[in-house]
């Protein structure tokens, strides 16, 4: 039997999970307790759990002792997965994952230092953006490190009608460079990219207000970190819109923050939200790994 039929076979065989989804009580976000995701999840567990994420856009998965390997079989059960363009920061045998650490050995950064520095969602700067992004806590600091989650379906909710005759219909330029240079937290910096990841990451651009593909609802899909300007508007009012457009987009009770507890996994959707990492003391060691799902092209 290849490896392919073997995992399908183990996939309908594997006895169900007794686990609960406990939804946040702020605006967004659930908490999954009592899965094991080292065991196989059955089909049914797995709708279960697909069906959550849509609903609660951040899904919280508690004590998750799982190796890399079992992280990249879960992330691929929701789709292709995409390889990040800082090759230098995968794990060795595992290019699926990205590396997010402050970590420095033998005087080299060991991950990327400073992800998610400004609020963004993930590869908004590629043809296909990302589904979700999966985050497996390794080592975590004494304080500090927390990731914020802000709902880009309530942001859309929030827009006047005056800003939303001008976005209608519109798109943005999105680039990976458009603050890739800027630092903000101490001690983290980035290499400089090679012209082969440069090509990789030309500007790209897509809808302001995109179409969620399986629950059918409007967001917004600016953000600071990657978006660089509105196409076809004059430069110094397609910079005062996007500006509104940030503004609206992180107002306090459309934010989930995520204090990060010993094995958490977390599971956002890249197409409802934009996050943020809010930095830690740089003397403080923090490691997770990434796996990012690949979307489809915006609408």
């Amino acid at each position: 039997m290849s490896a392919a039929l073997n995992a399908v076979s183990t996939i309908h065989s594997a006895p169900p999970q007794a686990f609960e989804i406990r939804p946040f009580s702020g605006a967004v976000g659930a908490e999954i307790v009592g899965l094991d995701l080292s065991r196989p999840v059955n089909a049914d567990d797995f709708q279960r759990i697909h069906r959550a994420h849509l609903d609660h856009h951040v899904l919280v998965f508690r004590e998750q002792r799982i190796s890399p390997d079992q992280q990249i079989a879960f992330s691929r059960r929701f789709g292709e997965l995409q390889i990040h363009v800082l090759k230098q920061f995968l794990l060795q045998g595992h290019p699926e994952i990205l590396i997010v650490s402050n970590i420095v050995e033998d005087g080299r950064n060991i991950g990327l230092g400073d992800a998610g520095k400004f609020w963004h969602s993930d590869l908004s700067y590629k043809e296909l953006p990302s589904l979700g992004s999966m985050l497996h806590a390794q080592e975590l600091p004494s304080e500090g490190g927390d990731t914020l989650f802000a709902d880009m379906h309530k942001a859309w909710d929030a827009v006047p009608q005056a800003l939303r005759d001008v976005v209608q219909g519109r798109s943005a330029a999105h680039s990976y460079t458009a603050r890739y240079a800027e630092t903000k937290f101490e001690g983290n910096w980035r290499p400089t990219l090679t012209a082969e990841q440069l090509a990789q990451v030309n500007e790209v651009v897509h809808p302001i207000v995109r179409t969620h593909p399986e629950n059918g609802r409007k967001a917004l899909f600016v953000s600071e970190g990657f978006t660089t300007r509105i196409v076809g508007l004059p430069e110094d009012e397609s910079r005062d819109v996007l500006q509104q457009l940030y503004a609206l987009s992180v107002l306090d009770h459309h934010l989930y923050r995520h204090r990060w507890q010993p094995h958490d996994l977390v599971f956002w959707d890249n197409r409802s939200l934009i996050h943020l990492a809010t930095g830690c003391p740089a003397h403080l060691r923090r490691k997770l790994y990434r796996t990012t799902i690949q979307g489809d092209a915006p609408f």
